[in-house]
């Protein structure tokens, strides 16, 4: 065993009994860190519009600022890009993390002097408790890898920009350097295709032991080893036994993965955002993420089926009850106040706040009123493919609202490794998990409005060449699970099999 190991061990039991510490106090926390962030925000641009000097109390706090999205704070967000100190948050920002907004262009998210170390705890504490929970240290000693955006940085204005992997490439402890692949001139690459292969031509010989990264970009990467060696992943890497994830539901790839790797890996999810690190996996054995009360962001949350009413609740943490489909919001120490990320999460535990990502407030289908989320396709398929030969590369779904013949349906495309016996079969079993779950979904199937859902199977790669002509291959970009219409839908029908 090395001496990392050996260390990791005592260090792991003492950042987790801190962190489990700190759960068991979250709303005390919480509370005292929205006085903290409003005190140190209150001579800011932001804080003397709102009037953060006379707020005392949350219900202060809700009065003076409503919720926004980027679009409402981009007046502000500007200003900061613009070279202004003390606009959002005290001083400039450190960095802006670029990421690409859906109707807004590039959007830039404010890392702060403060923020930026929350991002690198995290994500560090996350393999801690891991540790401390498994007393697996094995990963340590190999290779480690993340599949990320390219490290290189631009600037606006005397602040630097990139993809949030991007700046956070540039704090990897000096411990780890050198455990860390790929290369800093292969993280650069920017077309995709040719960043994978790269990285399989650095890494297939090397012993990795961790693999970090978006499931349907590590799949690819997954499948190129292969290509390249004809063997399964867990053969060309037999110490491999940890996989990191994030940016979607891994269950929908299991199945997959535990083909390509030949066997299963441990696990942890992750659920980072450039606004702010938001939760990871503690436990190997109990579901959700824990929720990171003390890591500069004060929470606020509001019922998704409230969302767009004219005065929708709006509560904190205190409140929060098991098995709701809420609406996250963020007020953070990079400046973001009442910050509407468009996720959608639900508490699966209160004690400690455990959470899971149920999709985008944005992203989900009621052409016909049945409001169907993220998190209930992900089910319904998972339900029929796993303990099955069945395996699933990707897909998304979408209404059909006038077809030629018949009444109205949901269209699944879906990109199969290893397609059912029988597709129809197969089909109807997706549906009917999906009525099990969505009631409203039930009632417009059982009363004729719509007919049970259609498969439309998508050629092998078909997903990947549909993100290449739009520009999102690789990197952190990922395929809605749902969309409300069919500008996705008629693009993808290009690559029907």
């Amino acid at each position: 065993m090395s001496l990392k190991s050996i260390l990791a061990k005592p260090f792991a039991k003492s950042i987790a009994a801190k962190t489990y510490k700190e759960s068991s106090n979250a709303v005390k926390i919480q509370y005292k860190l929205l006085k903290k962030l409003i005190k140190q925000a209150q001579h800011t641009k932001f804080g003397k519009d709102h009037h953060f000097s006379k707020i005392n109390s949350y219900q202060d706090f809700k009065k003076h600022v409503p919720i926004r999205d980027y679009e409402a704070l981009k007046t502000y967000v500007e200003k900061a890009v613009d070279g202004e100190a003390d606009v959002l948050w005290k001083g400039k920002p450190l960095y802006f993390a670029k990421t690409s907004g859906t109707t807004s262009g590039a959007k830039y998210i404010p890392l702060t002097k403060q923020s930026m170390p929350t991002h690198i705890s995290a994500a560090k504490n996350s393999l801690l408790l891991y540790i401390n929970e498994t007393q697996n240290t094995d990963f340590l000693n190999g290779k480690m890898i993340f599949l990320q955006g390219s490290p290189e940085l631009d600037e606006k204005n005397g602040v630097k920009t990139g993809r949030l992997s991007g700046i956070s490439a540039h704090y990897v402890p000096n411990y780890l350097t050198k455990n860390r692949m790929p290369s800093w001139e292969t993280n650069c690459i920017d077309d995709w295709e040719k960043k994978i292969e790269a990285i399989v031509d650095e890494t297939v010989h090397e012993n990795m032991t961790l693999i970090s990264g978006i499931p349907s970009w590590v799949q690819m990467y997954f499948e190129k080893l292969i290509e390249r060696t004809g063997k399964k992943v867990g053969d060309i890497f037999p110490n491999f036994n940890l996989f990191v994830y994030g940016g979607v539901n891994y269950e929908p790839y299991r199945n997959k993965f535990e083909n390509l790797i030949g066997r299963k890996v441990d696990t942890i999810e992750l659920y980072p955002a450039s606004e702010g690190f938001i939760a990871y996996q503690d436990s190997q054995t109990a579901k959700g993420m824990l929720l990171l009360t003390n890591n500069g962001i004060f929470y606020e949350f509001i019922p998704a089926e409230e969302f767009y009413n004219e005065t929708p609740t709006r509560i904190s943490l205190e409140d929060v009850e098991l098995g709701v489909n809420y609406v996250i919001i963020l007020n953070t120490n990079a400046g973001l106040w009442g910050y509407n990320i468009g996720d959608t999460i639900e508490f699966v535990s209160l004690n400690p706040h455990r959470i899971i990502v149920t999709g985008r407030i944005k992203h989900f289908i009621s052409a016909f009123g049945e409001h169907v989320i993220g998190k209930e396709v992900e089910d319904a398929i998972n339900s029929q493919t796993k303990g099955t030969s069945i395996r699933v590369n990707e897909f998304t779904v979408a209404p059909q609202i006038s077809p030629s013949s018949g009444l109205p349906y949901h269209e699944w495309f879906i990109e199969f490794e290893n397609k059912p016996d029988d597709l129809e079969k197969f089909s109807g079993a997706v549906d009917n998990a999906l009525q099990q779950q969505n009631s409203y979904y039930f009632d417009l199937i059982d009363g004729k409005i719509l007919r049970p859902l259609k498969v439309t199977i998508i050629k092998k790669g078909g997903f990947n060449k549909y993100m290449k002509s739009v520009g999102k291959l690789g990197g952190q970009n990922k395929v809605p699970r749902l969309s409300n219409d069919r500008k996705i839908a008629d693009e993808l029908s290009k690559y029907e099999d």
